[in-house]
């Protein structure tokens, strides 16, 4: 697919995501996409990863398995692609409808904004219950502020993860580019950990899930400090300063570039030492605001990536028109 069907393309699922999202009645029915990525790697995971094995054997096991997920996922991706294109300009329509599924606008706003529902309504309770729906870290460990920070955290990670990074293989690839970044980024999840299983058999997984996002977390920065230009209550320059001083510093080499942006523009102080299960992670902070982050925090964030959803449609449009003229 080139540029002049697959930006159109994205255009069209940008646009119908943020319209439907994903029906809970189409879950509940037969599942979703990643779930059936997420099906295969588990099954890859059985088979391949040994205990019994050596080192050396699992981490090549492990290039194995994300070999095989790369080509079942593409061969399917590329099936149903031209199935529909088979039908001419109009086979479009139903392949953005099959595209919208791979990304994540309406249902990261619901997530989050249920965090800041929660802390309003329950108190840190509440907070902490909706918070571990959409992070690895353990929530009994957060006070408010802690709870209403890994929220906007997770916003800002996913809005990386979740919008632009699927977008942008979309806009390069088609449905096989989307499909085979949400191929990598779901193998990333399940096997790419530090832990005595996937240490080596997740080292291929968790090495190419930094590769292929690295160019969607310097945009989502972009698009931050853009949308914070736009919005009086925001700080655009802040936001800027906070990338070029801490994006570098994250441990991670893509998250702490969406991160930062947002911490500058809200005034907050992101990241910092947290705990996942029982170990405590130290990092350094992303902005050098306030670290008393709050539910009308959150809601600020939210704005803040509304206004970068738009702002990532309208150069999906840009580049389509420019391409089709």
């Amino acid at each position: 697919m080139n540029l002049s069907a697959s930006l159109p393309l994205l255009v069209l699922a940008l646009t119908i995501e943020a319209a439907f999202g994903y029906p809970q009645r189409f879950y509940a029915a037969i599942g979703h996409p990643v779930t059936w990525i997420g099906q295969l790697i588990g099954m890859l995971d059985r088979v391949l990863n040994r205990e019994a094995s050596s080192f050396v054997t699992r981490k090549a096991m492990g290039v194995v398995a994300l070999a095989l997920l790369f080509a079942i996922t593409i061969a399917a991706a590329g099936l149903a692609q031209r199935l529909c294109l088979s039908f001419g300009p109009l086979g479009l329509i139903p392949l953005a409808f099959v595209t919208s599924t791979l990304i994540a606008q309406r249902s990261l706003y619901e997530h989050v904004a249920r965090v800041a529902e929660g802390l309003e309504q329950e108190g840190l309770a509440g907070g902490r219950k909706a918070v571990a729906m959409i992070v690895g870290r353990n929530p009994q460990t957060l006070d408010a502020a802690g709870v209403a920070r890994a929220a906007i955290e997770s916003l800002a990670e996913n809005f990386s993860d979740g919008i632009v990074a699927p977008a942008f293989w979309l806009g390069v690839g088609g449905l096989p580019g989307i499909a085979a970044y949400k191929a990598i980024n779901t193998a990333d999840s399940m096997i790419g950990h530090r832990t005595p299983r996937h240490l080596a058999f997740g080292w291929a997984a968790a090495r190419l899930d930094d590769l292929v996002n690295l160019p969607a977390s310097r945009l989502t920065a972009l698009l931050l400090v853009a949308s914070a230009a736009l919005d009086r209550e925001a700080d655009a320059a802040g936001a800027w300063r906070a990338v070029r001083r801490d994006a570098g510093k994250h441990r991670s080499p893509n998250a702490g570039w969406p991160e930062a942006a947002m911490a500058g523009a809200l005034g907050l102080r992101l990241a910092g030492p947290r705990v996942y299960g029982e170990t405590r992670v130290e990092d350094h902070w992303m902005g050098d605001g306030r670290a008393e982050a709050s539910a009308a925090d959150i809601r600020r964030a939210l704005t803040l990536y509304r206004r970068s959803c738009r702002l990532l449609w309208t150069l999906a449009a840009l580049l389509a028109a420019v391409v089709l003229l």
